[in-house]
């Protein structure tokens, strides 16, 4: 233990290229400011604003340009601004801090997979950048990660398959890039903190010629890890170059990059259902293990207002996700003996290739805002494996030797899918009196799939139809207060739709109902605004169990999901904000049997919890501004039986933000102060990923 600790200490010590540079660079700007006079800081009396952006257009929610006050469904949104304030620089961190919504992500589904409103996983809650996703294959969400050069990230709740498709029933996630500006301005972040942490991104915007102007950001991170294998590093480069001749006509080319390289950690085997806390800086992957996500994206987009009424946009894409894992992932403690048994010594690969368009009219005429619309998308995705992933060996409880990777099986191609996915959609929000706005939407997808055995098996082909649609209705009581009811139906695939197998080609795409109402309320004098839910989704045709033969699995299970989420942004005194959220929800199985026909009908589904809050209070004090944050999600479970529980858990985090002038912002960022030890998922039912411990970081925001 003595000489782990050493090297512990070594590593967090140890300086890479990227933390050398961001010691330099602050080293470099406070030489800079030490020789210049101090820039006095204005202070105002003036009340903190808080907000939850309910005037602002729902990209996210509708294609129709309504606002998030006017939309009849739930949808939230974090700025950019405040994902700076919380020291949010992942997604997966930004996200889980939204109502009712707890992160399910692992190394084997690219750690972008989400529970919420009763439903979990990557094929019942999508993830889209500007509108436009990426087919999940084998049950894999990995971009976008950071959220460094995104404006916003919007979360809409219940089914949103009327504006994205299949596998979106729980929820879609949306980053909203940072567009073009041709005002010159430019921003840069540097960070230092513990575990050898550091980052750095930079991103500006400006003219070029008389039409033309331009956004670039870019980003990269690194840390040692707070655990054996925790090394973790990540880049990315954001471009998008716009071209305006007249205000009629706008385009805009994109290209981005983006490389990770994840902590290679899949969890930490529990003893017989309870977390070992001693065994949380332990890793029992091998140490040459690999995870590595690649991914480049090209787009093209116009807007042409063609007149008073009509508008056309067109959207032309690329995208492309290399990823390769190498590691030992199953896990087994003998807490009697103090050993560890290592399993599926497993390497797989994806080379996943999207191109796509998306047509599309608006029209605006008598009240109406309507959009009609085409998508067509082609996926090629090659699946590489080492299937049956022989191989094991036995380690240490405590400081295991993590040896090397090594199987007795071959990695190869083991086979390709060609798709062509296609729908048609239509919305139209329209506003038939002063205080009503009535809002239709409907969708048909048509997903094709050719699938070619390499090795083995039998060659087939499948055509999957969805129709989702949904009706909404919104009265504004008054300026401030908008109520809302509507209806909703959606469709989730059984699996990943683009790597669906032989086994489940016979299953339709499952179907899912909701009923929401809710009000959303800005208070008067600025004070803040609130907004509440109350819903209940159901869910058709899941994967069950023959009752005349166990052995088989058949459509015909259901489900269900009902509850409340309330949502807060309010600054009730001078130089005081508050932010928070509630989310409580009843989640149970109505039909299920399982293999040897036992019955989970009442059960809850797994990695869902019953309750789920978040609470951050600001208090400015002159150039100073202190921020607590605390967040609580309830107990789940790690199976269908319920037998094994993953414990609820409050974790505290803190920050501590001092303004030198209008361009240069110092903050201090404390997480989990507690050093809480907790499980945000579990990896199968005999190991948990257990979520960071303590850490702090100092941050550098400039702007030019």
């Amino acid at each position: 233990m003595q000489n782990k600790a050493i090297s512990t200490s070594r590593r967090r010590l140890s300086a890479s290229p990227l933390r050398l540079a961001l010691l330099a660079a602050l080293a470099a700007l406070g030489t800079a400011r030490a020789d210049t006079e101090l820039a006095p800081v204005a202070v105002t009396a003036n009340r903190e604003t808080a907000s939850l952006g309910l005037d602002q257009t729902s990209t996210t929610g509708s294609r129709t340009g309504v606002s998030s006050r006017e939309l009849p469904a739930s949808i939230e949104s974090v700025d950019s601004a405040t994902l700076q304030e919380r020291g949010d620089y992942a997604i997966m961190d930004a996200i889980t801090r939204a109502t009712g919504v707890t992160g399910v992500g692992s190394g084997g589904n690219g750690a972008m997979s989400f529970a919420t409103r009763g439903f979990s996983g990557t094929n019942s809650v999508g993830l889209a950048e500007d509108g436009i996703r990426l087919s999940t294959g084998s049950g894999t969400q990995n971009y976008p990660t950071d959220s460094w050069g995104y404006e916003r990230i919007e979360v809409l709740r219940g089914p949103a398959s009327v504006v994205y498709g299949s596998g979106t029933v729980g929820a879609t996630i949306n980053a909203v890039r940072k567009a073009p500006s041709r005002t010159a301005s430019a921003e840069a972040l540097l960070g230092v903190g513990s575990d050898g942490s550091g980052r750095l991104g930079v991103g500006g915007s400006g003219a070029l010629g008389e039409i033309a102007s331009f956004r670039v950001d870019a980003y990269g991170h690194s840390r040692d890890g707070q655990r054996d294998l925790g090394q973790a590093s990540g880049s990315k480069l954001m471009s998008t170059l716009r071209l305006q001749p007249n205000r009629d006509l706008r385009i805009e080319l994109l290209a981005d990059y983006s490389l990770q390289k994840p902590e290679r950690y899949w969890g930490t085997p529990n003893d017989k259902g309870r977390i070992v806390s001693s065994l949380r800086d332990e890793n029992y992957n091998v140490g040459d293990a690999t995870i590595r996500y690649e991914d480049k994206r090209l787009r093209a987009r116009a807007d042409w207002q063609a007149n008073d009424w009509l508008s056309l946009r067109d959207e032309v894409y690329y995208l492309a996700a290399n990823r390769h894992w190498k590691n030992v992932e199953q896990y087994s403690l003998n807490a009697a003996a103090g050993t560890v048994g290592r399993s599926d010594y497993l390497e797989i690969k994806h080379n996943m290739e999207q191109t796509g368009n998306r047509l599309e009219a608006g029209l605006t005429a008598s009240g109406h805002r309507a959009v009609i619309g085409w998508e067509v998308a082609r996926v090629d995705f090659r699946h590489s494996n080492n299937a049956p992933y022989g191989g094991s060996s036995t380690v240490a409880a405590s400081n295991p030797a993590h040896g090397s990777w090594a199987s007795p099986d071959p990695t190869l191609a083991k086979f390709d899918t060609h798709s062509t996915l296609q729908a048609f959609y239509a919305e139209d929000a329209w506003q038939f009196a002063e205080r009503w706005l009535l809002m239709a939407g409907l969708r048909h997808d048509i997903a094709e799939v050719s699938r070619d055995e390499l090795v083995s098996g039998t060659d087939f082909d499948k055509t999957l139809h969805g129709t989702a649609w949904r009706l909404g209705l919104t009265y504004q009581l008054n300026p401030a207060t908008s109520l809302y009811a509507q209806t909703s139906t959606g469709h989730d695939p059984v699996t990943s739709i683009i790597t669906m197998n032989l086994r489940n080609s016979d299953f339709t795409l499952t179907k899912g109902k909701q009923v929401e109402t809710g009000v959303k309320q800005s208070l008067g004098n600025g004070l803040g605004e609130w907004t509440a839910a109350l819903y209940r989704i159901d869910k058709d045709d899941i994967i069950t169990r023959d009752p005349a033969n166990p052995a088989l699995s058949v459509q015909g299970g259901s489900q269900h999901a009902q509850g409340i989420e309330l949502s807060a942004a309010v600054a009730p005194w001078q130089n005081w904000r508050f932010e928070g959220n509630y989310a409580v929800q009843r989640a149970r199985y109505d039909e299920l049997l399982e293999a040897g026909g036992a019955d989970r009908a009442g059960n809850r589904p797994t990695d869902v919890p019953e309750q789920v809050a978040n609470l951050w209070a600001h208090r400015r004090i002159g150039p100073w501004l202190a921020s607590l944050g605390g967040r609580y999600v309830g107990k789940r479970y790690a199976d269908n039986a319920n037998s094994v529980v993953l414990p609820a858990y409050t974790v505290v985090d803190a920050a501590l933000a001092w303004t030198y002038d209008q361009r240069t912002t110092l903050r201090l960022l404390g997480r989990n102060l507690g050093d809480k030890v907790y499980a945000t998922t579990s990896y199968g039912s005999q190991q948990f990923v257990l979520g960071q411990g303590r850490s702090v970081e100092l941050v550098a925001e400039l702007k030019f």
